[in-house]
């Protein structure tokens, strides 16, 4: 919250550093350099930065040695570090998927459903959520994607968008990287199956009405929705 005020936000975003990518030189037909060779490493204005000040700052607060501080930290990274691997992998991917073209030609292939696109717009977040445990590198997979897809189909792009966000989130629940994460964190590690059963069916239903949601709003029944 305090992150979010106008005057906090200005000074923690005074230190944001942006650079051009060492040895990358991207262009497009006209021979003229992408945006995506800028990176921009904004270090305090950025959510994982945050949270990593909230906990060194509320573990004095409760009363939390040290020691074991540190200990819980490590043990987390631990735990994470093939969702790490995976998130990272899939954003890179993202970066060569829209860079490269194949982002927009995906796009201008599945726009071949015309309007039935809205209707399976959500599972695509869906499938990317489920693969990657992430909102994030879903959005960034098929975020491109899907507002192409949208352009051709003669869809608003805006809510292709937020089709593949709304569908990503009802992917985390059979994310086989958020089962471990919940499983371990209530003492079932090793009974990550037995959630996953528990969970598909919800998962699948919920998506299933995100989807018939998302068509409606694609017509004028529920386009008073999109703004």
């Amino acid at each position: 919250m305090i992150g979010q005020i106008g005057a906090v936000a200005h000074l923690l975003d005074s230190v944001t550093i942006k650079f051009d990518w060492p040895g990358l030189d991207i262009r497009n037909p006209a021979g003229q350099q992408l945006s995506l060779v800028e990176f921009k490493f904004n270090w305090l204005t950025s959510a994982g930065t945050l949270l990593l000040i909230a906990g060194l700052l509320t573990v004095p607060a409760i009363g939390i040695a040290p020691r074991r501080a540190l200990s819980r930290y490590a043990d987390t990274y631990v735990q994470l570090k093939w969702p790490i691997v995976t998130v990272m992998s899939v954003l890179a991917i993202a970066y060569v998927m829209n860079a490269s073209g194949q982002t927009a030609t995906l796009g201008t292939w599945m726009a071949a459903v015309g309007g039935l696109f809205a209707l399976i717009s959500p599972i695509l977040g869906w499938l990317g959520v489920a693969v990657t445990g992430s909102d994030t590198s879903s959005n960034s997979l098929f975020g491109a994607l899907q507002v192409t897809a949208a352009q051709r189909a003669g869809i608003d792009p805006l809510l292709a968008a937020a089709a593949n966000g709304s569908g990503g989130v009802l992917g985390k629940m059979i994310s086989p990287q958020n089962l471990a994460i919940a499983a371990g964190a209530v003492g079932m590690a090793g009974r990550e199956g037995d959630i996953f059963r528990r969970v598909l069916p919800w998962s699948i239903g919920f998506l299933a009405l995100m989807c018939v949601l998302v068509y409606l709003q694609s017509l004028p029944v529920l386009a008073w929705m999109v703004v």
